[in-house]
C-alpha cells in the first residue's frame, strides 16, 4: 500500500524554522511528484510546493518562496520542505501527497493531481 508519512511540525515563533519531512513507501515508480499542502481553519487546502523526482524541478506559491526550500532524499524514500522566516499566516496542517501518473506540472498546485495523501502534520506560527 502507498503511505506516506508527514512530520516535523510544531509551535514556531514568528521569524523561525521548520523542516518537515515526508516519509513515502509503497510504490515503486521511477517518476513520481510529491507536493506539500497547507489547510488553515475555515480554508481551502493549498498548494505550497512540489518536486519531481527525475528532473528534480521544482515550484513553489508566491507566498513562501524565498523562504520555503522543497528537496529529496530517494535513498531515504524522504521528500523535505525547509521553511524559514515563518509568519503567522503560515499557520495550518501541512499535508505530503503523491502524483504516480498522470500529472501535469503546470497544475501542481491542485490537489487532484495527487493521488495519495499522508497524515498531515500540524504547524503554528506564534506572532
Amino acid at each position: 500500500d502507498v503511505q506516506l508519512q508527514a512530520s516535523g511540525g510544531g509551535l514556531v515563533q514568528t521569524g523561525g524554522s521548520l523542516r518537515l519531512s515526508c516519509l513515502f513507501s509503497g510504490f515503486t515508480f521511477d517518476v513520481w511528484a510529491i507536493g506539500w499542502f497547507r489547510q488553515a481553519p475555515g480554508k481551502e487546502r493549498e498548494g505550497i510546493s512540489y518536486i519531481m523526482s527525475d528532473t528534480g524541478k521544482t515550484d513553489y506559491a508566491n507566498s513562501v518562496k524565498g523562504r520555503f526550500t522543497i528537496s529529496s532524499d530517494n535513498a531515504k524514500n524522504t521528500v523535505y520542505l525547509q521553511m524559514s522566516n515563518l509568519q503567522p499566516e503560515d499557520t495550518g496542517v501541512y499535508y505530503c501527497a503523491v502524483a504516480l501518473g498522470g500529472f501535469y506540472s503546470t497544475q501542481w498546485y491542485s490537489t487532484n493531481q495527487f493521488d495519495y495523501w499522508g497524515q498531515g502534520t500540524q504547524v503554528t506560527v506564534s506572532s
